[in-house]
């Protein structure tokens, strides 16, 4: 039995000198008689909590920083009036700080025989799986004097997908594609491009596109047109291992990473190209493969939601042997991992002539913006140190993009918010340079 506020003012109101000698409840109300009475009969009169019936449904994902709302359906199976409190709990990171009391708690006035739709509306903070924990109502009577209190499991899970904020670069690459593409007047051609179409010559065009036989069987001068190669294979490699832990601004360095697979799955898609992709560190994480171009982005996402970085030195041999039994032929594979001095010429280096005597490679890493800060800073002695420290630093990364770059690799070095579209050109430079 729960003795409510109520209860300890009557009591202490009721039994003053009682409460003076019988510090405990229990004391004092065994010599209030009537206020003991009026306490057991409340007990006996509030509704049961064992047998509450509850139903869930409502949304199972969300992109992260958008709302979702969970209903839970309350059944009053009792013979008795519910008057209760409840309390929904889910993890923390559902909701943003501060706002938990006010989305979790409820008051319920059940009659009995009846049911109620109960709404909880979460705002998740973090990617992931947010499961709801447990349900605890507290029942009162109809004085409000004690109350009886339980708790249940209903489970429920909500996914917290990548917020996808890259999207809004995905117009202009989709316009440049089309240029690539051959749709508008803008015309490229490189090594490993299809033949499109002749159309007439118009100053300015590359010379060594004209037709001469077409021209030959016509009065105007005919230029081929080229495109890009389509049904080409792009595998993503997101490196969870350790580096990818580092926070860099507000956001991990895989969640950025994740960005960049994003915005690159949802152009080479309209490119027309076959997209897969491998989480790896030291197994695989998470893998999507064979997926229709109208599935592979939804897939990615569902994919990548769970994903969290593992405290653990990426295994590279395993990397590139994954990488490579998931590109039977040739790909270009995009690799998502740090520009680290040691961890590339230990780990990445020995092993990458066996990626790309076969396939175009592509390394794709997050930078620092507090690094370019540091090195513009000036003014005092601890700006100078830092200044050299972040030039030290800049100097090093590129000593390793140089050694990486000098394996024929194609290396894409930005700050997060310039690393998905950073990586969706580079993408578009090797597909209208016809290396794909």
């Amino acid at each position: 039995m729960a003795l409510t506020g109520r209860t300890a003012l009557l009591a202490a109101l009721g039994s003053l000198p009682v409460g003076i000698l019988a510090p405990s409840w229990t004391g004092m109300l065994a010599v209030n008689a009537p206020l003991s009475l009026a306490i057991l009969c409340d007990y006996a009169l509030a509704a049961p909590v064992r047998t509450l019936q509850f139903t869930r449904s409502g949304d199972t994902t969300v992109r992260l920083g958008d709302g979702a709302e969970v209903q839970l359906t309350v059944t009053n199976a009792s013979r008795r009036r519910l008057r209760a409190h409840l309390r929904d709990a889910w993890p923390p990171s559902s909701w943003l700080t501060g706002t938990e009391q006010a989305a979790s708690r409820h008051r319920l006035d059940i009659p009995a025989g009846e049911r109620r739709r109960l709404i909880t509306r979460l705002r998740p903070t973090r990617r992931g799986d947010r499961r709801a924990e447990r349900i605890t109502v507290r029942s009162y009577g109809p004085l409000g004097l004690a109350a009886r209190q339980g708790s249940h499991q209903v489970p429920w899970t909500v996914r917290v997908l990548p917020p996808f904020t890259s999207r809004k670069h995905l117009p202009s690459r989709l316009a440049r594609l089309r240029e690539l593409d051959g749709r508008t007047s803008v015309l490229t051609r490189g090594e490993g491009t299809e033949f499109d179409s002749l159309r007439a010559y118009v100053p300015g065009d590359d010379t060594r596109s004209i037709d001469w036989r077409a021209t030959a069987r016509q009065s105007a001068v005919a230029v081929r047109t080229w495109r890009p190669e389509r049904d080409r294979h792009i595998l993503i490699v997101l490196d969870t291992g350790r580096t990818s832990a580092g926070r860099v601004g507000d956001v991990p360095r895989l969640d950025a990473a994740m960005d960049a697979t994003l915005l690159l799955t949802a152009l080479a898609t309209r490119a027309g190209d076959r997209v897969d992709l491998l989480a790896y560190d030291r197994r695989i994480r998470a893998q999507v493969q064979g997926r229709a171009a109208g599935e592979v982005l939804s897939a990615m996402v569902t994919a990548m939601a769970p994903l969290e970085p593992e405290l653990v030195e990426t295994d590279a041999r395993g990397l590139s042997a994954a990488a490579l039994a998931g590109a039977p032929r040739r790909s270009l594979i995009v690799l998502l991992t740090g520009l680290d001095a040691a961890p590339i010429e230990e780990g990445l280096l020995p092993v990458l002539p066996r990626l790309t005597q076969r396939h175009t490679v592509l390394v794709a890493a997050v930078a620092d913006p507090h690094i370019e800060q540091m090195a513009e800073a000036r003014g005092t002695v601890d700006a100078v140190y830092e200044a050299a420290a972040a030039a030290q630093a800049k100097a090093q990364r590129q000593r390793t993009a140089e050694q990486l770059q000098r394996h024929g690799v194609v290396v894409v070095d930005a700050t997060p918010d310039h690393l998905a579209p950073a990586l969706a050109d580079a993408y578009l430079a090797l597909k209208g340079a016809g290396r794909l």
